[in-house]
């Protein structure tokens, strides 16, 4: 196994990472933006607000990408148990 074949398991496995992670905080950031727009228009400044419909939209993204996601990284990971007879070389 050279160098190269790392930094390529390793490029793959970032990308896998941020791939998997972009629904869940893409909507994270969205609903945070929006509950700040409406604090700032309503002047309501309670710091609890922001807290509950971020996570509660947060855990709906993850319940409805997981299969998506289960599908993505059991691809990545028999990619890599396929590879391991070649790594010896």
């Amino acid at each position: 196994m050279n160098q190269d074949y790392v930094v390529q398991i390793l490029y793959q496995g970032i990308n896998l990472t941020l791939l998997l992670s972009l629904p869940a905080v893409g909507v994270g950031l969205l609903v945070g933006f929006l509950i700040s727009l409406f604090q700032a228009v309503t002047q309501i400044q309670e710091q609890t607000l922001t807290f509950v419909p971020k996570v509660v939209s947060v855990m709906l993204t993850i319940a409805f990408t997981s299969p998506w996601m289960i599908s993505m990284i059991v691809d990545f990971t028999n990619t890599l148990w396929s590879a391991i007879p070649n790594m010896a070389r």
